[in-house]
């Protein structure tokens, strides 16, 4: 085990309690917002290595459940600091995780491994129902709050709504995870690529994955500690900057998934898109089944308002997302325009949070 891979999570640990002890200021939010992003990766890392001893695609699924937890804690962690003006917080890091991975994640693994390899394939009996898994998601949670009628306020659901909804999308989560690792596991197993290394490396020992859980474990405290001491920065930043409340959530978002897009171009720069598309297709998933439940289950503890349903531009945005991703994924083979294709959408979701 590298030194940084226990050193990272340490150091963010202290500086959480260093914060919490003497408040944070400019100098210490700057060294507590690069232990954030160190205990991120760090988090990732470990997850990585653990996924590695447990094998696919149970490994894609603790990457994937790291992830989530990672971004939940954030938005529970902010919302709790921001009271009634992070309502919507929830609805727009959702959002931007679903497109950040639809388009920029799944954009540049698709655009790398085209350009590297020319023609990709990947088994879309699996990556299929989790496609029309995740637009039903989607739906119900982000769209249909805008068309309901039995609460006034735009985009709410009422709280029997709100727990249909949470109860839903774990169900629908945890039938996907019997499917994957269950079921028709054979339908997410990738082919092993002589052009990948690390898929020939020898799986860690049974020690080294347990370190490795716990230092998660550890990197994962250091991020629900350190975000909420940061959350009163980050709304300052994003307001003297002038943009809207919304990159709050893209900021998020992206924060949580740069390690994994990382992993996942690498898989797919190595030949091996099923691993991507994996990563991919169960990350945005869990970002729905799990995060949702628990931001419905906090919001009833703590008396939190909730909005979840996007504005039309979003709407239309993620409409255009899911009828692009089903053409991708419908024949199971890639090349770079498909992967081109995703990115002006992604650069487009981007501009337009900005600009909107």
């Amino acid at each position: 085990m590298r030194h940084w891979t226990w050193l990272v999570p340490t150091l963010a640990l202290a500086l959480f309690t260093i914060a919490m002890a003497v408040g944070v200021g400019p100098w210490l939010a700057a060294v507590c917002g690069a232990a954030l992003i160190g205990a991120v990766l760090v988090a990732v890392h470990h997850a990585e290595v653990v996924a590695h001893r447990v094998g696919e695609p149970l490994g894609t699924l603790v990457l994937a459940l790291a992830v989530t937890a990672i971004e939940a804690a954030l938005i529970l962690s902010m919302m709790m600091a921001g009271g009634a003006e992070m309502a919507v917080l929830p609805r727009d890091s959702i959002y931007a995780a679903v497109m950040i991975i639809c388009t920029g994640v799944v954009g540049v693994c698709i655009l790398l491994g085209g350009l590297a390899h020319r023609v990709q394939t990947f088994r879309n009996d699996g990556a299929g129902p989790g496609l029309a898994a995740l637009i039903v998601l989607a739906t119900l949670t982000l769209v249909l709050p805008v068309f309901t009628t039995t609460t006034r306020p735009y985009g709410t659901y009422s709280t029997s709504q709100l727990a249909f909804v949470a109860v839903s999308a774990a169900v629908l989560w945890a039938i996907f995870v019997f499917f994957q690792a269950v079921r028709h596991r054979s339908f997410f197993i990738p082919e092993i690529a002589d052009a990948d290394p690390e898929a020939h490396a020898e799986p860690p020992s049974a020690r080294e994955a347990w370190n490795s859980f716990g230092l998660l474990v550890v990197s994962l405290v250091a991020v629900v500690g350190l975000a909420k001491k940061l959350s009163p920065t980050i709304e300052n930043a994003v307001e003297t900057a002038g943009a809207p409340r919304a990159v709050v959530g893209i900021v998020i978002a992206a924060l949580v998934l740069l390690p994994e897009t990382w992993a996942a171009a690498r898989a797919a720069r190595a030949n091996r898109l099923q691993t991507s598309m994996n990563l991919a297709i169960g990350s945005a998933l869990a970002c729905i089944g799990l995060t949702v439940p628990v931001v419905v289950v906090a919001s009833f503890i703590l008396h939190m308002p909730l909005v979840l349903g996007l504005e039309p531009k979003d709407i239309a945005l993620l409409a255009l997302t899911f009828i692009v991703s089903t053409v991708t994924l419908g024949t199971g083979r890639t090349s770079m325009m498909q992967g081109a294709i995703h990115l002006v959408l992604f650069a487009a979701y981007l501009f337009l949070a900005f600009v909107p």
